[in-house]
């Protein structure tokens, strides 16, 4: 009984800091500090209308738009709650054959040359919002032609949307595929 007493009020101390007040006050100055990525980076039209995060991928199959890296979970549609890798290996047949498919549909689509990973890989959550500069430039020629645009416009939006490494030195440059699709379709965001 006496080492149960200390054990219990432990627990309950620890419950109530690490499951109640931690996580309130992170919450709360994430919320004051960074108020728009704490409540998931959602973009906005001009009424107001949620149309997307900046921080999740989402699927475009349009010709006419940017289309997004492969997701890990395609079955479920970019859908956070299914995240995660496949675990599949570079030997590993069925992923071999995804990978052939998409590199088969991207040529069918017109696309020659070498074809970025990022294109027809997934990554390792399957839900990146990004996709390398060189996998955009090398889908503007069918956007172009599908809007009826020259492809130095595209060229151009792609050139704007690119965001630098952070701080400069971390990462590398990337396009985030909804802001450059919103961009293309001229959509205003807050």
């Amino acid at each position: 009984m006496k080492d149960l007493k200390p054990a219990v009020l432990l627990f309950v101390s620890f419950t109530i800091i690490c499951g109640g007040i931690y996580p309130a006050l992170v919450t709360g100055i994430a919320q004051a500090v960074f108020p728009i990525q704490a409540k998931g980076s959602f973009i906005t039209d001009k009424n107001g209308k949620e149309i997307g995060s900046t921080l999740i991928g989402q699927p475009f199959s349009d010709p006419k738009y940017i289309w997004s890296r492969p997701s890990g979970t395609s079955d479920f549609g970019y859908n956070p709650m299914a995240s995660g890798g496949s675990n599949a290996g570079p030997t590993n047949h069925d992923y071999l054959k995804a990978v052939e498919d998409r590199i088969r549909a991207l040529r069918d689509t017109g696309v020659t040359g070498k074809i970025p990973a990022d294109l027809v890989q997934a990554s390792a959550s399957g839900l990146d919002s990004h996709i390398s500069p060189e996998a955009a430039a090398l889908q503007i020629v069918r956007v172009a032609k599908a809007r009826g645009v020259s492809e130095m416009a595209v060229t151009q939006l792609v050139t704007q949307v690119t965001e630098d490494r952070q701080f400069g030195i971390l990462g590398e440059p990337r396009v985030n595929v909804l802001m450059l699709n919103l961009a293309l379709d001229g959509v205003k965001t807050h």
